[in-house]
């Protein structure tokens, strides 16, 4: 697997090729810097136009904890993804969410914040990946949690 050079990103297009998810639901923009089997720094860009703030909450729009940590979850996806199957993901084969602990939510997500999303991988074991992962918006924690994601024959 080749990692990111100094000053490299992997867009849209490619993350596309990566993650199975889809608007409204893919919540990565952009990756900064990526090691396979060790790190990635990826980005999600949060506007007013994000379908969930309709409804969370109108008057006061708030990203859904649960969406920051879905964000993580695919960032993860994607470390993995480049860790174990290359620049594409295989058609056979899906990441799925399948844990979280430690989990905890330290500042509010708005309209206008650059969300940092900052995953290094710990360890695989059977096919499950564990991870930490922490979200930033100007350098101050958003939320930060244990993951892990599992790679499954589909």
């Amino acid at each position: 697997m080749t990692d990111l050079a100094a000053g490299q990103i992997i867009d849209l297009r490619a993350i596309l090729k990566l993650l199975p998810h889809r608007y409204p639901f893919l919540l990565v923009d952009r990756v900064k810097a990526l090691e396979a089997g060790k790190s990635i720094t990826a980005l999600k860009n949060v506007t007013i136009n994000e379908p969930f703030f309709v409804g969370h909450f109108q008057d006061y729009p708030v990203m859904p904890g649960v969406l920051i940590v879905e964000a993580l979850a695919q960032a993860a996806g994607i470390l993995a993804v480049k860790t174990h199957d290359g620049d594409v993901r295989q058609e056979n084969a899906l990441y799925f969410f399948v844990g979280i602990d430690n989990c905890r939510f330290k500042r509010q997500v708005i309209p206008g914040d650059q969300l940092i999303l900052e995953v290094e991988m710990l360890r695989v074991s059977r096919g499950i990946g564990k991870f930490r992962a922490v979200a930033r918006v100007d350098g101050e924690i958003a939320a930060e949690a244990d993951l892990m994601c599992a790679r499954r024959e589909i």
